[in-house]
């Protein structure tokens, strides 16, 4: 089975061409297996956002290959990597950016109606089979405003599960949360993970958590360090 994802000689640079073009991306290389539970650590303005918005196909490297699923991204024009992107790759972010007006239920729906067009039958189902799911399905038809931030924040990951994506990237997605609403939105990651062997890419200072991860990649001035097994 192919790696989800594969990094070969990724570079990245900014102002290019200018006085002050910097390169904040050097040689990166990276593969993340089928059902990895990987922990991206790093300090401020070592990359880690960079790098997060190219695995997510947000950005093209300056150089190098990106595969998904075995296939090289590299000459892909912009609508063939929005469309790989939107069935691929689900994004869990700080803030869980629902849509304030919406019920849980509609939030969860948006990847699948940006996908085909117009509401059905198949998204409410699979909708409120997500919720049900994260402990929300007696909350499908609340608005988000009346929602605590944890549960906010499961709704988000309901929604990033939404089409069934290979891959979810989650950055500092416990990082607005207290303790336990934290807690408890990573080990739902975690329980998705390993029922649904999803990978997982997760973004965090927190070192507790990262510890419960499969491994840590660590990226300190745009370069990845010798991997790190989590202790224990």
């Amino acid at each position: 089975m192919a790696d989800v994802l594969v990094l070969d000689q990724i570079r990245k640079s900014y102002n290019v061409g200018t006085p002050v073009e910097v390169e904040v991306l050097h040689g990166i290389d990276l593969a993340i297996r089928p059902g990895e539970f990987v922990a991206l650590m790093g300090p401020s303005g070592s990359g880690k956002s960079t790098l997060l918005n190219i695995i997510g196909l947000l950005d093209r490297p300056a150089s190098g290959r990106l595969l998904i699923n075995g296939e090289d991204t590299t000459d892909l024009p912009d609508a063939a990597l929005t469309k790989l992107r939107g069935h691929t790759i689900g994004f869990v972010f700080q803030y869980h950016y629902l849509i304030s007006a919406f019920t849980a239920a509609e939030n969860v729906m948006m990847p699948m109606l940006v996908d085909r067009g117009h509401p059905d039958r198949q998204m409410e189902e699979r909708a409120a089979e997500l919720l049900d799911r994260v402990g929300l399905g007696k909350w499908r038809d609340n608005r988000a405003t009346n929602m605590s931030g944890g549960q906010q924040q499961r709704v988000a990951v309901a929604r990033a599960l939404a089409m069934d994506p290979t891959l979810v990237l989650a950055d500092e997605p416990t990082g607005n949360l207290d303790t336990a609403s934290a807690n408890a939105v990573f080990e739902l990651m975690r329980q998705i993970n390993r029922e649904r062997s999803t990978t997982f890419l997760i973004v965090t200072h927190n070192m507790d958590l990262a510890r419960q991860c499969d491994r840590i990649v660590e990226v300190v001035d745009g370069r990845i360090t010798p991997a790190r097994q989590p202790p224990g």
